[in-house]
């Protein structure tokens, strides 16, 4: 038996989710990884190859940077000719950053790895539409002073359940946050942004399903005051007996980053 011989690169990617039904292909509907292979299939002419990234992304959730690992037969010498071509045929909402080799014992999605996110969101009077690909507006008041209070609630090592979308029995809902805080935004600006407007930013090595926008829902619920910082503090613990209900839009959220040990 013959075996071909894999090089292996890793690709660092930024993107706007916004028209997007998520990451992982999907029949019939527009994909990222289908954009993405899509692309490869033609700059690679036809040649053998495989996809893998490090954690899907929801319909519309955005990412400043991820990562994705590519699998093939043939080594590319010119990395960074190879790069500005991906770069040339990707659509303009997909952009990679950078690219180098790995070796075959590196596991893109089981290497220990750290991401953080972020959630954008402003309230009052309705937004420029053009900030609806990456901010969550929310029409009334909030008290953001008891928003921040409960995020750093989240910070430490939790029992999650009640912040898991459909949890089963046996899932491991004991979870680190290595850091939770709500802060003013400074990091993304634009002429028709509003005056203020904040982000929701969580720290941590694995995340559930729709677990930061259940986190950021039942913030925004605090922030209306229909719900209490000592039920958050109730919520961690496993014997909390309810499932949080509301899941904050997608659009907010951005995978700020992520870091492999």
């Amino acid at each position: 038996m013959v075996f071909e011989k894999k090089y292996f690169y890793v690709i660092r990617l930024q993107y706007l989710g916004y028209r997007f039904h998520g990451w992982q292909k999907q029949p019939n509907v527009k994909t990222l990884h289908l954009m993405v292979d899509r692309t490869f299939n033609y700059i690679l002419e036809g040649k053998k190859f495989k996809t893998l990234i490090s954690g899907r992304t929801d319909a519309m959730v955005s990412a400043e940077e991820t990562a994705m690992e590519l699998f093939i037969y043939e080594p590319i010498n010119d990395i960074e000719a190879f790069l500005a071509l991906f770069n040339l045929n990707l659509p303009q909402d997909i952009r990679a950053l950078s690219m180098y080799q790995v070796d075959a014992d590196f596991n893109i999605i089981q290497n220990s790895k750290v991401k953080e996110y972020n959630y954008l969101f402003t309230y009052g009077e309705k937004c420029h539409p053009f900030c609806a690909p990456i901010m969550t507006t929310i029409l009334g008041d909030l008290d953001i002073d008891v928003m921040i209070k409960g995020a750093q609630l989240f910070t430490g090592d939790h029992y999650f359940k009640a912040y898991c979308y459909k949890p089963k029995e046996n899932g491991v809902y004991q979870r680190e946050i290595m850091s939770s805080e709500i802060v003013l935004n400074t990091d993304y600006t634009a002429s028709f942004f509003p005056e203020k407007s904040y982000i929701f930013k969580v720290k941590g090595q694995g995340f559930m399903r729709n677990q930061i926008r259940l986190m950021m829902g039942t913030l925004l619920e605090l922030g209306q005051g229909k719900r209490t910082l000592a039920e958050i503090e109730e919520s961690l613990n496993e014997s909390y007996p309810y499932n949080m209900q509301y899941i904050a839009p997608a659009s907010g959220l951005i995978l700020k980053s992520i870091t492999f040990d």
